[in-house]
């Protein structure tokens, strides 16, 4: 007797799944400070973040593939095991070297996770439903934004931080059980290829290009003799993984994907709108703090409003696919962008906070319409390559805000750095409150006035972006209603 997919216990289990990869950025930040006290190393501080990202970002692909060859429940079950066991030996890490070392270990698990959930909601559900599960999915990073940083906030004063690791264990262990008992597959048993040369070019290609732009400006000059062969050996891995992906009979990423002019559309728009939303994230606290010259309390709040509507507008979006379709839905949200971006980009030191809390949540409520729907669009390819290209996807997300952030950062450092150069002003000193008071007012006035520059520069740069990102979307095929098999 074939045995039947529990939806509702499915859809559980992905979501379980799904909040703790969500939660996972948010609630480590902000338990940083309390583990650089404890562990020391301070000049490592970003690599704990990054090397999550880089491990996860790597990943993503080859379990989106092993995904379409082996089936989800197997792959599903392997990676969200390696995200536990990486949890809980970065919750007993003694040094920050040891917690960098787990944290790519838990990264690595992370990449499946972040790719099946949604491949499984694709498989499980008609496209008439699928968009509303989407949109519960998309607000849940949405709700992460919100509970990660109160959540670690309370384990970190009242427990440990060890915990904020900890606690991923019977969440995960849950999600896992589900997985197992209730999703069952058809899954044809004979002899796969497994592209072996093309998972190792690539992951060789993508740690080169990864680390160069995670390193580039900080940790390393951008001119400097590393950070140019990682760029030069990351372009010719890339070639040689092109080259091996045509040859291949079972290519670990699909280069049929790419003549898909609905996949390329939202591939392209998703690299785009990544770069903007990385930038709001960082950039915007950051004028908060430097402009405004509050403390970390007030541009945290700032981005709350951002974390509010992009639920809202992924619910929302979810609704509207099967009635409208996903090129209309991705256009509302992309619009929303460019009011939002548009807005911002007119701000001024004059403008009251009050008008960053509206932006914010127009941010969010795009986000959550335009993201959703790129979601739907990649999901509506066949089961056969449906886990490769959300895994494309996800990549391509990664790549936008990581690139994003490395040149808007240089575009800062190179505004921030020639007015320092002139007038002898120190805008670091700014951003903490506490040095901040101790400036000459004309001093702090003329460092504020240098960030506020700096900063205007790269909002205006995002709303050019979300302006391409329109254009891009308009470019999405009318007729995208067809449900793939």
């Amino acid at each position: 007797m074939k045995r039947v997919t529990n939806k509702r216990n499915v859809t559980i289990a992905v979501m379980i799944a799904t909040f703790l990869a969500a939660i996972e950025g948010t609630i480590v930040s902000t338990a940083m400070p309390t583990i650089v006290s404890d562990l020391g190393g301070l000049h490592l501080i970003s690599w704990v973040v990054s090397i999550y990202l880089l491990t996860s970002a790597v990943t993503t692909p080859i379990y989106g593939k092993l995904a379409d060859l082996y089936g989800r429940k197997i792959v599903f079950s392997i990676g969200a095991s390696l995200f536990l066991i990486g949890s809980v030996l970065s919750g007993l890490s003694q040094t920050m070297e040891q917690l960098i070392l787990f944290r790519a270990f838990q990264g690595m698990g992370a990449g499946a996770i972040i790719t099946i959930t949604y491949t499984i909601i694709g498989d499980i559900y008609p496209f008439e439903e699928r968009g509303k599960v989407q949109g519960w999915m998309s607000g849940i990073w949405g709700i992460s934004g919100i509970l990660g940083p109160l959540t670690g906030g309370l384990l970190v004063d009242y427990v440990s931080w060890h915990w904020i690791f900890y606690m991923n264990l019977p969440f995960g262990l849950v999600s896992i059980a589900l997985i197992g008992m209730y999703l069952h597959e058809q899954i044809e048993k004979k002899r796969k290829h497994v592209d072996y040369a093309g998972v190792a070019t690539f992951t060789f290609s993508m740690t080169a290009l990864l680390y160069a732009l995670l390193s580039g400006g900080t940790d390393h000059p951008w001119d400097s003799p590393l950070i140019i062969g990682l760029l030069v050996a990351a372009a010719c891995g890339l070639a040689l993984f092109f080259y091996i992906e045509k040859k291949s009979p079972e290519p670990m990423l699909p280069l049929q994907l790419f003549s898909i002019r609905a996949i390329s559309v939202a591939n392209l728009a998703g690299f785009l709108l990544s770069a903007v939303l990385v930038a709001v994230s960082f950039y915007l606290p950051m004028w908060i703090q430097g402009v405004y010259g509050q403390g970390a309390t007030g541009s945290g709040l700032t981005l709350i409003p951002m974390s509010i509507g992009w639920p809202l507008g992924a619910a929302w979006s979810g609704r509207l696919l099967a009635r409208i379709g996903i090129r209309t839905t991705s256009l509302i949200g992309v619009i929303a962008l460019i009011a939002a971006t548009l807005w911002l980009a007119f701000i001024s030191p004059e403008t009251p906070h009050v008008v960053l809390f509206v932006i914010t949540f127009i941010v969010g409520f795009g986000f959550g319409f335009a993201f959703t729907s790129f979601t739907g669009a990649v999901l509506s390819v066949g089961w056969n390559l449906r886990g490769a290209a959300m895994a494309t996807n996800t990549l391509i997300r990664t790549l936008g805000q990581t690139i994003g952030i490395a040149l808007f950062g240089l575009m800062l450092n190179q505004s921030v750095r020639g007015i320092q150069g002139t007038e002898g002003i120190d805008v670091n000193k700014i951003l903490n409150p506490e040095t901040a008071r101790h400036l000459p007012a004309d001093v702090l006035q003329a460092a504020r006035e240098a960030l506020a520059g700096g900063l205007h520069q790269i909002f205006v740069v995002l709303a050019l972006l979300a302006v391409v990102g329109l254009v891009v979307t308009l470019a999405y095929p009318r007729q995208e209603r067809q449900e793939a098999a």
